[in-house]
Protein backbone atom coordinates (compact mmCIF):
# COMPACT_ATOMS: atom_id res chain seq x y z
CA UNK A 1 0.00 0.00 0.00
CA UNK A 2 0.94 3.74 -0.68
CA UNK A 3 0.21 5.18 2.67
CA UNK A 4 2.13 3.68 5.81
CA UNK A 5 1.09 6.55 8.68
CA UNK A 6 -2.37 7.39 9.53
CA UNK A 7 -4.13 9.44 11.59
CA UNK A 8 -7.71 9.50 12.51
CA UNK A 9 -9.58 11.96 14.57
CA UNK A 10 -12.79 11.30 15.82
CA UNK A 11 -13.81 7.94 17.40
CA UNK A 12 -17.35 7.95 16.20
CA UNK A 13 -18.98 4.60 14.67
CA UNK A 14 -17.06 5.70 11.58
CA UNK A 15 -14.09 7.11 12.82
CA UNK A 16 -13.64 3.73 14.75
CA UNK A 17 -14.33 1.61 11.83
CA UNK A 18 -11.63 3.67 9.77
CA UNK A 19 -9.02 3.17 12.15
CA UNK A 20 -10.10 -0.95 12.58
CA UNK A 21 -10.21 -1.60 9.16
CA UNK A 22 -6.88 0.30 8.54
CA UNK A 23 -5.12 -1.29 11.28
CA UNK A 24 -6.38 -5.14 10.10
CA UNK A 25 -4.56 -4.22 6.79
CA UNK A 26 -1.52 -3.67 8.97
CA UNK A 27 -0.84 -0.19 8.92
CA UNK A 28 0.14 2.23 11.44
CA UNK A 29 -2.62 4.33 13.00
CA UNK A 30 -2.84 6.70 15.33
CA UNK A 31 -6.70 7.29 16.76
CA UNK A 32 -7.39 10.61 18.75
CA UNK A 33 -10.65 11.81 20.25
CA UNK A 34 -11.19 14.49 23.14
CA UNK A 35 -13.45 12.06 24.62
CA UNK A 36 -11.52 9.31 26.83
CA UNK A 37 -14.20 6.66 26.83
CA UNK A 38 -13.85 6.69 23.38
CA UNK A 39 -10.00 6.67 22.99
CA UNK A 40 -10.45 3.17 25.96
CA UNK A 41 -12.71 1.32 23.85
CA UNK A 42 -10.59 2.24 20.40
CA UNK A 43 -6.81 1.81 22.11
CA UNK A 44 -7.00 -2.08 22.16
CA UNK A 45 -7.38 -2.14 17.95
CA UNK A 46 -5.16 0.11 16.82
CA UNK A 47 -1.20 1.40 17.20
CA UNK A 48 -1.53 4.17 19.53
CA UNK A 49 -4.52 5.94 20.92
CA UNK A 50 -4.22 9.53 22.25
CA UNK A 51 -6.77 12.07 23.95
CA UNK A 52 -6.29 15.34 22.68
CA UNK A 53 -7.84 18.85 21.45
CA UNK A 54 -7.46 18.21 17.84
CA UNK A 55 -8.59 21.92 17.11
CA UNK A 56 -5.48 23.33 19.60
CA UNK A 57 -2.82 23.52 16.89
CA UNK A 58 -0.37 22.84 19.82
CA UNK A 59 -1.94 19.54 20.34
CA UNK A 60 -1.46 18.82 16.64
CA UNK A 61 1.88 19.78 16.71
CA UNK A 62 2.62 17.72 20.06
CA UNK A 63 1.36 14.93 17.59
CA UNK A 64 3.48 15.34 14.84
CA UNK A 65 0.86 15.88 12.80
CA UNK A 66 3.35 16.83 9.97
CA UNK A 67 5.20 13.67 9.71
CA UNK A 68 1.71 11.39 8.68
CA UNK A 69 1.01 10.78 4.96
CA UNK A 70 -3.00 10.26 5.50
CA UNK A 71 -5.26 12.58 8.29
CA UNK A 72 -9.34 11.16 8.03
CA UNK A 73 -11.10 14.13 9.60
CA UNK A 74 -14.54 11.70 11.17
CA UNK A 75 -16.30 14.50 13.13
CA UNK A 76 -18.58 15.15 10.32
CA UNK A 77 -21.54 16.75 12.06
CA UNK A 78 -19.16 19.10 14.22
CA UNK A 79 -19.01 20.90 10.90
CA UNK A 80 -16.90 24.01 12.71
CA UNK A 81 -14.48 21.29 14.26
CA UNK A 82 -14.14 19.27 10.70
CA UNK A 83 -13.30 22.45 9.09
CA UNK A 84 -11.04 23.75 11.17
CA UNK A 85 -9.32 20.67 11.74
CA UNK A 86 -8.95 19.89 8.24
CA UNK A 87 -7.45 22.96 7.52
CA UNK A 88 -4.73 22.57 9.98
CA UNK A 89 -3.70 19.47 8.35
CA UNK A 90 -3.14 20.62 5.37
CA UNK A 91 -1.40 23.38 6.86
CA UNK A 92 0.90 21.65 8.59
CA UNK A 93 1.62 19.48 6.54
CA UNK A 94 0.05 16.02 6.14
CA UNK A 95 -0.23 14.58 2.36
CA UNK A 96 -3.45 13.58 2.62
CA UNK A 97 -6.58 14.80 4.17
CA UNK A 98 -10.02 12.48 3.85
CA UNK A 99 -12.81 14.26 5.62
CA UNK A 100 -16.52 13.37 5.64
CA UNK A 101 -19.17 15.73 5.05
CA UNK A 102 -22.29 16.29 6.45
CA UNK A 103 -24.15 18.05 3.35
CA UNK A 104 -22.72 19.18 0.07
CA UNK A 105 -22.32 22.56 1.30
CA UNK A 106 -19.89 21.12 3.96
CA UNK A 107 -18.59 19.47 1.28
CA UNK A 108 -17.71 22.54 -0.77
CA UNK A 109 -15.74 24.46 1.99
CA UNK A 110 -13.93 21.42 3.12
CA UNK A 111 -12.68 21.02 -0.69
CA UNK A 112 -12.17 24.81 -0.71
CA UNK A 113 -9.68 24.35 2.31
CA UNK A 114 -8.12 22.01 0.78
CA UNK A 115 -9.06 18.14 1.66
CA UNK A 116 -7.99 16.03 -0.96
CA UNK A 117 -10.99 13.54 -0.89
CA UNK A 118 -14.78 14.55 0.58
CA UNK A 119 -16.60 11.12 1.63
CA UNK A 120 -20.15 10.97 2.36
CA UNK A 121 -20.16 8.05 4.43
CA UNK A 122 -23.87 7.02 4.48
CA UNK A 123 -24.32 7.43 1.07
CA UNK A 124 -21.32 5.91 -0.35
CA UNK A 125 -22.94 3.03 1.83
CA UNK A 126 -26.13 2.61 0.23
CA UNK A 127 -24.22 2.46 -2.92
CA UNK A 128 -21.75 -0.10 -1.80
CA UNK A 129 -24.52 -2.59 -0.51
CA UNK A 130 -26.73 -1.79 -3.76
CA UNK A 131 -23.71 -2.88 -5.64
CA UNK A 132 -22.96 -5.93 -3.74
CA UNK A 133 -26.15 -7.38 -4.17
CA UNK A 134 -26.87 -7.38 -7.54
CA UNK A 135 -22.81 -8.73 -8.18
CA UNK A 136 -21.99 -12.27 -7.35
CA UNK A 137 -18.60 -13.37 -5.92
CA UNK A 138 -18.13 -9.57 -4.65
CA UNK A 139 -17.64 -9.10 -0.83
CA UNK A 140 -16.90 -5.35 -1.10
CA UNK A 141 -17.15 -2.54 -3.52
CA UNK A 142 -15.18 0.91 -2.87
CA UNK A 143 -15.43 4.26 -4.86
CA UNK A 144 -11.83 5.70 -3.87
CA UNK A 145 -12.13 8.82 -5.72
CA UNK A 146 -14.95 9.50 -9.09
CA UNK A 147 -12.68 7.83 -11.62
CA UNK A 148 -11.75 4.83 -9.44
CA UNK A 149 -13.17 2.05 -7.73
CA UNK A 150 -11.73 -0.82 -5.68
CA UNK A 151 -12.94 -4.57 -5.78
CA UNK A 152 -12.88 -6.78 -3.01
CA UNK A 153 -14.23 -10.14 -4.61
CA UNK A 154 -14.06 -14.17 -4.17
CA UNK A 155 -11.68 -16.24 -6.51
CA UNK A 156 -14.37 -17.99 -9.33
CA UNK A 157 -14.04 -21.28 -10.60
CA UNK A 158 -12.56 -20.01 -14.07
CA UNK A 159 -9.37 -18.36 -12.18
CA UNK A 160 -8.75 -21.45 -9.75
CA UNK A 161 -5.28 -22.68 -10.68
CA UNK A 162 -4.24 -19.66 -13.18
CA UNK A 163 -1.75 -17.84 -11.99
CA UNK A 164 -2.12 -13.59 -12.51
CA UNK A 165 0.27 -13.31 -15.51
CA UNK A 166 -1.79 -15.84 -17.41
CA UNK A 167 -5.28 -14.23 -16.31
CA UNK A 168 -3.70 -10.93 -17.48
CA UNK A 169 -6.25 -9.18 -16.12
CA UNK A 170 -4.70 -5.86 -16.89
CA UNK A 171 -4.53 -6.32 -20.22
CA UNK A 172 -7.91 -7.92 -21.03
CA UNK A 173 -9.67 -5.12 -18.47
CA UNK A 174 -7.40 -2.59 -17.75
CA UNK A 175 -7.41 -3.72 -13.66
CA UNK A 176 -4.90 -4.65 -11.73
CA UNK A 177 -5.00 -6.99 -8.81
CA UNK A 178 -2.99 -5.18 -5.94
CA UNK A 179 -3.50 -7.77 -3.04
CA UNK A 180 -4.72 -11.13 -2.58
CA UNK A 181 -6.07 -12.55 0.60
CA UNK A 182 -5.61 -16.38 1.35
CA UNK A 183 -7.11 -18.38 4.12
CA UNK A 184 -4.99 -18.40 7.41
CA UNK A 185 -2.12 -16.24 5.66
CA UNK A 186 -1.26 -12.98 5.75
CA UNK A 187 -2.78 -10.56 3.16
CA UNK A 188 0.00 -10.50 0.19
CA UNK A 189 -0.02 -6.44 -0.77
CA UNK A 190 2.79 -7.05 -3.22
CA UNK A 191 1.48 -9.75 -5.85
CA UNK A 192 3.38 -10.91 -8.84
CA UNK A 193 2.69 -12.48 -11.84
CA UNK A 194 3.62 -16.28 -10.78
CA UNK A 195 1.06 -16.07 -8.05
CA UNK A 196 -1.27 -19.05 -8.49
CA UNK A 197 -4.98 -18.19 -7.54
CA UNK A 198 -6.51 -20.70 -5.38
CA UNK A 199 -10.04 -22.00 -3.53
CA UNK A 200 -11.43 -19.19 -1.01
CA UNK A 201 -8.60 -16.71 -2.37
CA UNK A 202 -9.64 -12.63 -2.18
CA UNK A 203 -8.86 -10.33 -4.60
CA UNK A 204 -8.57 -6.38 -4.37
CA UNK A 205 -9.01 -5.26 -7.85
CA UNK A 206 -8.59 -1.77 -8.71
CA UNK A 207 -9.40 0.32 -12.19
CA UNK A 208 -11.38 3.14 -13.19
CA UNK A 209 -15.81 2.46 -13.34
CA UNK A 210 -15.48 2.01 -16.54
CA UNK A 211 -12.46 -0.86 -16.50
CA UNK A 212 -14.39 -2.19 -13.05
CA UNK A 213 -17.38 -2.77 -15.15
CA UNK A 214 -15.85 -4.45 -17.94
CA UNK A 215 -14.33 -6.64 -15.75
CA UNK A 216 -17.66 -7.40 -14.14
CA UNK A 217 -19.62 -7.52 -17.00
CA UNK A 218 -16.75 -10.36 -18.78
CA UNK A 219 -16.18 -12.40 -15.50
CA UNK A 220 -19.94 -13.20 -15.19
CA UNK A 221 -20.11 -11.03 -11.63
CA UNK A 222 -22.93 -9.43 -12.74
Amino acid sequence: MKYKQYIVIGMGRFGQSVAKSLHNLGQDVLAVDSDEALIDSIAPYVTHAVKTNAMDENSLTALGIGNFDVAVVTMGTDIQSSILITMLCKEMGVKYVLAKAQNDLHRKVLERIGADKVVFPERDMGQRVAHNLVASNVFDYVEITDDLSMLDIAATNDWIGKDLAGLNFRQKYGVNVIAIKKKGAPLNASPYGGDVIERGDVLFVVGGKDSISKFESKCGLL
